[in-house]
This record gives C-alpha cells, structure tokens and sequence, in this order.
C-alpha cells in the first residue's frame, strides 16, 4: 500500500518541520524579549525639519516588527515547498504569514515574490526573483498549534510528485506511531495503533468542519486568488465569484501585503511616503474597507488581526454611516444644530421615482451634465454683466472673463478654473472695493440709528433672539437671499448677532429692490426688514448699494471658483430635483419637501463633490500649484483620500455608492480592491451587472473566481438549482480536486407550525451534535427581527436537556459563545459561513419580499457548509418546488441513502 510505503518519508518530513516550527518560534520569543527598537540613533544626522516624518516611519517599522514576532511565536510557517532547479538540484523554502525572523536562511514571507511557490501545483514552473527558473516537486500546508509545550501541525496537507495528495491529521501523533515498538506482544494495542495510524494518514483532502462563528481562515491562496493578491497597488480589481470562492480572504490578504512596503515596487513605495506630507498618516493607516453590515465588520476585524493588520472602527466602516459623517461633518450637505447644511436626511422619504432607481448610472449622468451646464452658464453671464457695467474696472474686468471662458471647452472644469486663476487679482481688487463701499453705507445707516436711539441695538437683540425661538435661523424660506456675508461662526445672539442680523436684512433688502423683486415677508430678512420699519436705508440708498452688492454678487463668482462649485452642488442639486421634478423625470412630483433628502440621493452629492475633486487632483498642473489659487482649496480632501479603498460584499452596494467609495482613494493610486457576487445581492439598489460596474471606473479590471471551498457537493448542487429556478447568472462554481466533498442532503419540513418547527430544529440539532461528535458552528435563519428572539426562546426551552444554549442575535450582534447556536434576522449575514444552517419560513419571506426572495434564499442556503435544513409553514414557494428531489427528510436517512448510492 502507496501510505505504508511512504512512513518513513513522513516521518523524516514530521521531525523536520516540528523542528523548524520550533526553531522559528524561539527565535520570535527572542527577539521580542530582547526587543531593541530603532530610534532616532539609527540616523546619522536628525534634520529638525524632517526628524517627525521618519520617526514616524520608524514606530511604524517597530510595530511591524513586533506584530510580525508575535505571530511567527503562535504560527511558526505555513507551508513549505521543495523546488528543482533544471539541473536537478533541490531547494526547501519554508513560508510564514508575515515578516520573517533574521538568522534562519530558508524562511521566506508569503507576500514576498518567492511566497507565490506555496500557491502553486505539483509540477509548475516558476522563475525566482533571482531569474533561476524551478519546478515545484513538493508541497506542503500547516496549520501550527502547541499543545502540552510541543509543536503540532493538524490537517497537514502534502502534496508530491511520488505519493500524490495526501492528508495528515496530525504530525505529532504520526512520529509517535512511527516511532513505537512495532515488536509489541499486545496485539490488541497493536491493532489499535494501525487503526490510528491508517486514520491519520489519508488520501486526499479532509474536510474541516467549522466549529466557531467568523470568517475562514485560507493562509495560502490557490494559483488564481495569489495571481489577483499580487497585482500592483494601483489597480482598480473587482473579484466576482460564487460563495465560499476565497474573495473576502483574497481582499485581506493583499490588504496585508501592500501594507508592507518592503513588498511594493520602488516606485510604489517612493510614492506613499510622499504622500504623508499631505495626508498627515503613514501608509499603514491609510486605507478604509467599506462593508454592508456591522456583523461583517466585526468578524472582518477578526481576520485582519490574523494577518496582522490592526483594524479599528476607522479603517472599516459601513457605507451608511460613513455617509453621514461626509455629508454633516465635511461638507455640510446635511442640516446640524449650528446652523449650517442644506438637507435633512430622511430614510423613508419617498421622493425618488422607478426611473432613478432602475438606472441609477443615467439619473447621475444627467445632473452632473446638468451641473457642468449651469456652471458654465452662469459664469459667461456673469462675466458678462460685468461688462456691461458702466465702471471702466468692472467693463475691462469683464471683457477679460468674457474672452477667456470663450477659449475653454464646456465640462473641462481644470481648463475653466485656469483660465479664471489669471484675473484673480483684479477679481479680488473689485469685490473688495465693491464690498467695502456697501458695508460702508449700511454700516453708517446703522449708526444713524443708534445716535438717535441708543437702545436700539438692544432691542433688535432681543426681537433676534425671539425670533431664533419661533424659527430656527437655518430655517430660511427664501433662498435668494442668501447672503455670503455671513459668517456663520458668529454668535447668534446678542449684540454682535443683532448688528449681523441688521447687515444681512438690509442687504437683502438693497438686492430685492435693485432686482425689482420683493422681500420675502415669511423669510427671516422678511420679518427683520418688518420690525425696522424704515430704519434701514433710504430708497435712494437701497438702489445704490443694491446695484454694487448684485455687481458684486456677479464679480464673487470668479473668486476661488473651485471652492465655491464644490460648496454649491447641494444647493444646485436641489435646483436639478425641482427642475425634473416638472418634467416627471427621476423624483415623483410631490409628497416631501424640498429640504428632505433621500440616503440615494445623498449619494449622487457627494459622488459630485468627490469625484469632481478627485479628478481635479489627478491633473498634473493641478498637483503641481495645489498651494496657489485656485486649487489651495482642494488641500482639505487630502484628509480624507487613503491610498487603499476596499470593499466586501460590492454588489450591495450601488454604482453611485461604490463610485463614491472609489473617489475616496488617493487619485495618484486610484487603489481600489472589491468583491463581490450579483446572486447575493440582498439591496434593491445593489449593483446588477457589470456595465454597471464598469461605469464605476473605465479601466475596472474585472475577474472571475469560480472554486468554491465551502460546500459538499449535495449543497453546491443545490445552489446551483436554486439559480436556475429563480434566473439568476449561473457561474458553474466547481469543486476543488481531491478534496472529501461528499456530505448529506439538505432536509425540507413542509406544513409546520411554530411548535412543530422548533421540535424540527431541536431533533436536527441533536442530530448534527451525534454525527460530528461536538456541536458545529450552527445558525437558524428567520425573516425578521421580529422572530429573532420568540423562536431563540423556545429552542432553549426545547435544548435544555442537552445543554445546548441559544442566542438571539439582535440586530445581527454576535453574542454569547462561540459553540452556542444563533438566530439571525436573514439581512445581517451576509459573508458569514456556518457548518449547519436552518432557514425557517422560508414561504414567509416569499411572501413578503417577492423582490429579493431569491437573493435571500440563495445567500441563506449557501452560508452552510455541510449540514442544511429548510422549513416551510406551508408548501416551498412555487418558483422552487422543482427543487424537492434535492431534500431528505433528515440526516440519517439521507446518510443512508448516500452509503447505499
């Protein structure tokens, strides 16, 4: 027998990698009890100016360091290969998850180039870093513990050119059995000590059984995920494939990789240090993963912290909150209690109509062409209102502008605000004389007012802050009197806000009547302008400095245009709404009010805003003179680009959002890493396809991953089923080689009530528990929060006898202990893998959310790895009923069934 003959073999292959585990360990022990850290010494000379950056880079280096020792002590490598030069010559490289420890010659990290050898098959070709090109003849895969103070190695799989692939369950207990005395006179104990060893050394690949809620832990990739980890850091990379595929674990790992600059091409790592000036954070914290749900993030942060990438609550981020924070604290799209912002952000706010939400990508089109239109439109009109006036320094001024905007295309925003830089100058000279003559006037009307009425300002004062209590200040009904005077800092009340209150009221005023319109009386300056009654400026006056503030209105538009077009798409996009709004086109003609905004509609704003500015920073020109007008104003946003932008579960997510998510990456990366499955996608805005997704980025790199590591092949078959009876893309997921893919049906209970569904569950349960030996990772799926805690309640009652505890898991929390069994709402579990799942009225939610049943179905099916059990309190809906021939009526007789196939 092949095993028999290859003993020896594995024994010499046990000592040696137990020996090596132990010799890595020892040295990471070391050098993290006799840490000396790099500091300022190892500098020649500290330059004072320069010191704090590379300080920096240095506390980085020793937290990598340390990271790294503390890893390589707990998992000393995690595969090794032997290679074959041409001539015949052998080589072993061992390989570790992160930085080596010096000292030990043939240890090599797996995000080094030479890591690539743990990836790839029995028999491939592989040219070194050095330009030797090898064979590889061997492989073998860890997983390291240290159990009883010695080191183990469990599920070792092997893989070589004489003995094939086979499966070690454990290399401790294999040098045991070899090295007993096979002369024994015990036979009994002889006969045992076959058995076990005949169990420990298998061929092929067993499957594991996940015993602990999370995510996979996958050390090394196939040849196709480590060919898609390895790719330069400026790529924009979508992974599609089915469930269990290996895209979330390839996401994290080429994470860690480019985090480590001693992999990144010179160019690459030349480039991120640069940027620290700018962004203020080193390259390790300067990237965001966006994620559908809280549960996902936090077992993401779980995984990160295996690959040594410290992952707080800042660097992965839900999409929902995060577009909050944007729109309320940086760019003041959304209303706060200070006063500023335009909009109030309303979930529920039915303002979008089928159109905007079927074709997203074309609603966004529209209004920036829109935006760009407008833009344009109103700076020749300005420019030529400047030129029409009767003053010889507005007309030249004007004529000027008039001639240059003449010489730039529409839409090319860098070529518009260029052309505008040159008169900024004399812009800045006629807006300050402009603005100096007005306030001149009014300030010297209101000092009329005091010399005859000393109490006067008082009085305002306190009608000001009458006023603020009936209707907040960031109330305004009319908003063509918006005055850009006002300072918003400002205190709102007492005498500083009276004398501001006074200067914008009359201003206001002046333009109204310079523009032959009339005041608002329901408007804040509408009310004030009442109280004065008269005791502003004259009407002589009110011409006068109406006709200087709306020639100055027309002259501010040129100043810091960059700022001011950006700062306006809130207010424009309202304008856009309100214009389509009478044609019936996106929005629905009535039933919100113009302040209130929808979470989709928030994402075409700050896509505007991001991507504007973005694309603005990847102009040379632009970067170049990012410390002069007009582009100074662009600085701020180097706060919030990151040189990574990754996202989990993309298809969630829609073409705006994933969009606004791509222009957070640094533009002179545009580092953008996804993944994502179009039949899992569990939002009704979630991406569809990929012209959707191509929209996201012109040269979105899109690839396919089709090797599912999860399933048995009775659940992969079933899952394919489901996806041809509700018509979504079928991506032949394909099973990976030499792997035990054999399990047991799914199993159907049909017509049950809630009684009769939990005595299911708790019987399958119980079931599960006596085949694996222990209680695998286990979740129950219902329709609604509403069922989450009612059906974790009675399951505990009916699973008290075996002690086998039951946890609602509210809102998609993880709670209690990782073997207990979880009831989820079916929304929150996207990303997440099980070995035994039951999905309960599943009609139900048929019934309820026709429109994504299929997607919930499929997610909730495939999050199982072996065991699958399906409940009904009537019949499987009908688009599924062809689906019965793939269910038993419970496990044992479906493992029946399956021995006696």
């Amino acid at each position: 027998m092949q095993i028999e003959q290859d003993k020896n073999d594995y024994e010499l292959l046990a000592g040696e990698v137990l020996d090596q585990f132990e010799k890595i360990a020892d040295s990471a022990k070391a050098r993290l009890g006799e840490r000396r850290e790099l500091g300022a010494t190892a500098f020649a000379n500290v330059n004072t100016m320069t010191s704090a950056a590379a300080m920096q880079r240095l506390d980085h280096i020793n937290q990598a360091n340390r990271e790294s020792d503390h890893i390589l002590a707990a998992e000393p490598a995690i595969a090794r290969v032997v290679t074959r030069e041409m001539d015949g010559t052998p080589s072993t490289y061992y390989i570790c998850r992160t930085t080596p420890v010096p000292g030990i010659s043939n240890l090599a990290s797996y995000r080094a180039p030479v890591g690539r050898l743990a990836s790839l098959p029995v028999g491939t070709e592989f040219e070194l870093p050095n330009g030797k090109l090898v064979e590889v003849v061997e492989r073998a895969q860890f997983t390291p513990i240290f159990p009883q103070e010695r080191w183990d190695s469990l599920n070792t799989v092997i893989d070589s050119e004489q003995a094939g692939l086979r499966s070690i369950e454990s290399l401790r207990a294999l040098l045991e059995q070899i090295g007993g005395d096979s002369s024994t006179e015990d036979i009994l104990a002889q006969i045992l000590a076959d058995d076990s060893a005949r169990k420990n050394v298998v061929e092929g690949v067993r499957r594991s059984i996940i015993t602990k809620m999370g995510l996979r832990d996958q050390p090394v990739l196939d040849r196709y995920q480590d060919e898609i980890f390895r790719l330069p850091l400026d790529k924009r990379l979508l992974i599609l494939g089915p469930p269990g595929t290996g895209k979330t674990t390839t996401l994290i790992r080429r994470l860690g990789q480019k985090l480590d600059l001693a992999w990144l091409e010179e160019g690459e790592r030349e480039l991120v240090e640069s940027f620290l000036a700018t962004q203020g954070r080193p390259h390790a914290t300067s990237w965001m993963m966006f994620t559908p749900t809280e549960l996902l993030k936090q077992y993401l942060k779980e995984a990160f912290a295996r690959e040594g990438v410290p992952a707080s609550d800042l660097r992965i981020r839900t999409w929902h909150d995060y577009r909050r924070e944007l729109a309320r604290s940086e760019f003041g799209i959304l209303r706060t209690a200070a006063g500023s912002g335009s909009f109030v952000l309303k979930e529920d706010v039915r303002s979008l109509g089928c159109d905007a939400l079927e074709r997203p990508t074309d609603w966004y089109d529209d209004f920036y062409a829109w935006l760009l239109d407008t833009c344009m439109q109103e700076l020749r009109d300005a420019a030529a209102l400047l030129e029409a006036d009767g003053s010889s320094e507005a007309h030249a001024l004007g004529g000027r502008l008039v001639r240059g905007l003449a010489g730039v295309r529409d839409g090319a925003l860098d070529s518009i605000f260029s052309a505008l830089a040159t008169e900024l100058p004399s812009v800045e000279a006629l807006v300050g004389r402009l603005k100096s003559e007005s306030d001149a006037k009014i300030r010297g009307n209101l000092n009329l007012q005091l010399n005859r009425d000393r109490a006067f300002v008082n009085e305002l004062a306190r009608f000001i802050d009458d006023l603020n209590r009936q209707t907040p200040e960031n109330d305004e009904a009319d908003e063509t009197e918006v005055d850009e005077d006002d300072d918003r800092s400002a205190p709102r009340t007492g005498v500083t806000a009276a004398v501001n209150a006074y200067m914008q009221a009359v201003r206001a005023q002046a333009r109204a009547a310079a523009a032959k319109r009339t005041l608002s009386k329901t408007s804040r300056n509408g009310k004030i302008i009442a109280w004065l009654d008269g005791r502003g400026l004259s009407d002589e006056d009110k011409r006068t400095v109406g006709d200087s503030l709306l020639l100055l209105a027309n002259a501010r538009r040129f100043i810091n245009p960059v700022k001011r077009f950006l700062d306006g798409i809130p207010k424009q996009y309202r304008e856009f709404r309100k214009r389509r709004q009478e044609t019936n086109t996106w929005y629905l003609a009535q039933g919100f009010e113009a302040r209130d905004i929808h979470p989709l509609e928030l994402d075409v704003v700050l896509l505007a805003i991001l991507r504007t500015a973005s694309e603005l920073l990847r102009k040379p020109g632009v970067l170049s003179s990012i410390d002069r007008a007009p582009w100074s104003s662009l600085q701020p946003f180097f706060g919030i680009f990151n040189n990574q932008i990754l996202v989990d579960e993309a298809t969630d997510f829609s073409p705006l959002q994933l969009a606004c998510m791509g222009a957070l990456a640094h533009p002179r990366l545009r580092s953008f890493f996804a993944c994502g499955d179009f039949n899992q996608r569990l939002t009704t805005w979630g991406a569809r396809s990929r012209n959707e997704l191509d929209w996201v980025f012109r040269d979105f790199d899109i690839r396919q991953i089709d090797v599912s590591y999860r399933q048995t092949r009775q659940l992969n078959e079933l899952a394919r089923a489901i996806i041809h009876a509700t018509g979504g893309d079928d991506l032949r997921t394909q099973l990976p080689a030499h792997v035990d893919n054999t399990g047991v049906a799914p199993v159907l209970l049909e017509d049950a009530d809630e009684q009769s569904t939990v005595d299911w569950l708790s019987r399958r349960i119980r079931e599960i528990e006596r085949f694996v030996g222990q209680l695998p990772s286990t979740a129950i799926f219902v329709k609604s929060e509403a069922d989450v805690e009612p059906l974790a309640k009675l399951l505990n009652a009916a699973l008290v006898e075996h002690n086998i505890q039951v946890d609602a898991s509210r809102e998609g929390q993880a709670v209690g202990q990782q073997n207990n069994v979880r009831v989820f709402d079916i929304q929150h579990i996207k990303g997440l893998e099980f070995e035994a799942v039951f999905f309960v009225a599943v009609d139900q939610l048929a019934a309820q959310r026709p429109e994504l049943f299929d997607k919930f179905l499929y997610v909730g099916t495939t999050r199982a790895a072996t065991y699958l059990g399906v409940a009904c309190e009537g019949s499987l809906p009908a688009p599924l009923d062809s689906l019965r021939e793939h269910f038993a009526g419970d496990w044992e007789d479906a493992a029946l069934n399956e021995a006696n196939a």
